[in-house]
């Protein structure tokens, strides 16, 4: 057997939220729309994760969801221009991450971040 995807479902009762901090923000595509079920991703090939953790490193509670992106500033940015505020971050972390906290319309904590 060989695992061919790994997707995240999050509760949402409002999916236009979902489509503003993901798609609108972060450029995230959306790949399938069934009305009660959206998801964003990418073509890009990519691989497959998936995390267990005690803390979020540096001391912060464990992230939702990590999402990395090629430019951690212009994200924190496009961040702070839509109104989410920032819980940690920016930081670049010893283990060679730039990143910070942020969370998305439905309280979930995502850790965007680029590696150094």
């Amino acid at each position: 057997m060989q695992i061919k995807r790994v997707v995240a479902n999050f509760r949402a009762l409002d999916l236009t939220r979902a489509r503003a901090f993901y798609r609108d923000i972060l450029g995230l595509e959306l790949l399938m729309d069934h009305g009660w079920i959206q998801t964003y991703g990418s073509q890009t090939e990519m691989t497959i994760q998936v995390s267990f953790a005690s803390e979020g490193g540096s001391g912060t509670p464990v992230p939702d969801l990590s999402i990395e992106v090629d430019d951690v500033d212009a994200a924190l940015e496009r961040m702070k221009a839509a109104g989410f505020a920032i819980e940690y971050g920016p930081v670049d972390e010893p283990w060679g991450v730039r990143r910070f906290f942020v969370r998305d319309p439905f309280e979930k904590l995502v850790n965007i971040l680029a590696h150094a």
